[in-house]
């Protein structure tokens, strides 16, 4: 779960789905829906991975509202997950993210900037889940 769920959280939702068994349940969501991002497309491409036609979705978009594990990216994001989580018994992990959309630079300048998080959220995937 990130801020706006174009960036961070699908990046890390694919790569999750990359290495987990087909029956675990991933998704993510925003606090809000934002505009997808083409830069996330070209890195996840890098790696053999699509979003295909998938749009950025809120929380509230999501089918299903039984989670095991929530993971934030964002603070604001965090919050929500703490808010909506009070009374479920639902573990939320904060995974601090850089927001990639800040860098500045030339193309080749801010792509770095997104295979950084690509790449990070890997290492964070494979730490967290992977034995």
């Amino acid at each position: 779960m990130c801020g706006m769920n174009a960036v961070r959280s699908p990046m890390a939702e694919l790569l999750a789905r990359k290495v987990l068994p087909a029956t675990t349940f991933v998704a993510s969501a925003g606090v809000r829906t934002g505009e997808r991002d083409p830069f996330v497309d070209a890195v996840l491409a890098e790696d053999g991975l699509s979003l295909n036609d998938r749009q950025p979705r809120s929380l509230d978009e999501l089918e299903d509202d039984y989670f095991d594990l929530i993971v934030t990216l964002a603070p604001e994001a965090h919050h929500a997950a703490l808010e909506l989580t009070r009374s479920m018994a639902v573990d939320v992990e904060y995974w601090p993210t850089a927001d990639p959309t800040t860098a500045t630079g030339t193309r080749e300048q801010i792509m770095a900037a997104y295979r950084d998080v690509r790449e990070r959220l890997k290492a964070r995937i494979a730490q967290r889940f992977l034995p």
